[in-house]
């Protein structure tokens, strides 16, 4: 079996890949299927188990591949049923994921990187910095050690039905590695999750916000907080690069790709800063032209932070407003808060942020997509 010489972690194939993999071994493409079962669909890691492989296959597929999900370090469950993972990626690095239980769903927040590079100024994760990407394998595997916490059989016993790419990182600057493990998670013989419940939460990276209609059907979640430049440049430094009116359009691009598609838009509330009448006016007018939705985020606090969480009176007047003016709009109510697992408190331990940090920044001004 001419593989290569180095275990290859089978998290990091999608199907194709993996049949592809064992092709060039000489073995039967079934044989990727049947391997994929064992892992996503029984939460089997050890060859030896997999009872309907041959024997002398499982011998080799030991010696070149394993199939091995991050080290947990830390987990704590809040009073509110959410439960979030430290996982380590590697020796100095490791990032948060988060199960948030509902009545009619289980949604689970991933990261696609070790912290991030955008600097957003309401979000916990980007006070670390940036360290890295991460690979298909470690996307993948906060998945898995989730569905195995949970007892999730796809297509039987389903806790968790909805995957989010809004934890650590900015998930279109680690575009390939993203979008294979997104394949992994709708795959039936992965996760088996409907396209629909796999959603991209992005920042707004106009061409690559392009490219993800051409290579992938997942929703798109765009993170929006302010319906003016001049504001939102304040809040999303990205801003500078890819202004409103081309985000806006991009997304009325991805919609058109996409018959009966929205766009959710995500709007997080501090006070003083983006919750007046007038901005919730502006903002109602923005999003008129594309099919979307929006979702009021009340600021969740961090240590060291200048925002506030806007009064409740203060967002409901702002969801009335855009009610009253025709655009669907929720109020995403805030789950974890107590173990630091709510929207934008996500904080791993980002090791070497300074120098990669600035190597980040400008790959982004030169308009790199995988910037690593």
């Amino acid at each position: 079996m001419d593989m290569a010489q180095t275990r290859t972690n089978l998290f990091g194939l999608d199907r194709q890949g993996l049949r592809d993999w064992f092709a060039q071994a000489g073995e039967k493409p079934y044989r990727a299927d049947q391997v994929m079962k064992w892992m996503y669909h029984r939460h089997v890691t050890d060859f030896a188990q997999m009872t309907d492989v041959g024997k002398a296959l499982r011998s080799k597929l030991e010696a070149v591949a394993e199939i091995v999900p991050p080290n947990i370090l830390f987990e704590k469950q809040s009073t509110d049923g959410t439960h979030k993972w430290l996982l380590g990626m590697d020796a100095r690095n490791a990032i948060e994921a988060v199960f948030i239980p509902e009545s009619s769903r289980g949604t689970l927040c991933v990261s696609s990187q070790v912290g991030c590079g955008l600097n957003c100024q309401f979000c916990s994760t980007a006070t670390q910095g940036f360290n890295r990407n991460l690979s298909t394998a470690e996307i993948i595997g906060q998945v898995w050690v989730a569905a195995r916490h949970l007892g999730n059989v796809p297509h039987h016993q389903r806790k968790l039905t909805n995957v989010v790419m809004m934890g650590m990182g900015e998930p279109l600057l680690n575009f390939e590695n993203v979008v294979r493990a997104m394949n992994i998670m709708r795959d039936d013989l992965g996760f088996g999750l409907a396209n629909k419940r796999v959603t991209l939460s992005t920042a707004g990276l106009v061409p690559m916000i392009d490219r993800l209609s051409e290579e992938s059907d997942v929703s798109l979640a765009v993170s929006l907080h302010a319906p003016n430049d001049a504001l939102r440049t304040e809040l999303v430094p990205l801003n500078r690069k890819y202004p409103i009116a081309e985000l806006m359009d991009a997304c009325l691009r991805y919609t058109q790709k996409r018959p009966r598609t929205t766009v959710t838009f995500e709007y997080t509330m501090m006070k003083g800063v983006n919750d007046s009448p007038e901005l919730a006016r502006q903002l109602a007018r923005l999003v008129r032209k594309v099919p979307s939705k929006i979702n009021l985020i009340p600021f969740n606090p961090f240590a060291g932070t200048r925002f506030e969480r806007s009064d409740e009176s203060a967002i409901r007047e702002f969801q009335k407003i855009l009610l009253d003016a025709g655009a669907l709009t929720m109020v995403r109510r805030t789950r974890g808060d107590d173990i630091d697992a709510a929207c934008g408190q996500l904080k791993g331990q980002v090791a070497d942020r300074t120098r990669r940090q600035a190597e980040f920044r400008k790959k982004i001004e030169k308009g790199v997509a995988d910037a690593a």
